[in-house]
């Protein structure tokens, strides 16, 4: 990592997201999914949900003032884990703050916070990454579509 990378990957914050963060967010998705038509009003409701709900998590990367990046997390209870399972569901980081290992930051934190609260397993689905992983090289991601934490 460069000096600059690292500097830059200081300054960052990542903090679960709040109400007032969803517009930003919004921005964000948009990014994520620049060909769908989104619903501002559907996704405001089901984004207060998630800021509520015990079995979900959205973590926002910030600079201090503005949110650069987002990630949400689904946890559930599975039989075949015997415990609880985790999914990223979306993981997105601003085009113009991408290459400084944001995006690895926040999943980092994402999957350390889904092994507190329990989790035996954290997947995603492959083609989301593929689909958005520019300089975003995680080899975790590049190998898998899950992170275990029995044998890791």
């Amino acid at each position: 990592m460069t000096k600059t990378v690292q500097q830059l990957a200081r300054r960052f914050e990542i903090k679960p997201c709040q109400q007032n963060d969803f517009e930003a967010v919004f921005r964000l998705l948009r990014q994520l999914w620049p060909d769908r038509d989104l619903d501002t009003s559907a996704l405001r409701k089901v984004y207060d949900r998630g800021i509520k709900a015990k079995s979900q998590l959205y973590l926002c990367a910030t600079d201090g003032e503005n949110v650069l990046g987002f990630a949400s997390l689904t946890i559930k209870n599975n039989l075949w884990q015997a415990g609880n399972l985790g999914h990223i569901d979306e993981l997105v980081v601003d085009e113009k703050h991408r290459g400084c290992r944001l995006g690895t930051q926040l999943l980092n934190e994402i999957v350390a916070q889904a092994r507190q609260r329990g989790c035996a397993q954290v997947n995603w689905n492959r083609r989301f990454i593929a689909k958005t992983r520019t300089s975003f090289t995680d080899a975790r991601i590049s190998r898998s579509e899950d992170i275990s934490f029995r044998n890791a």
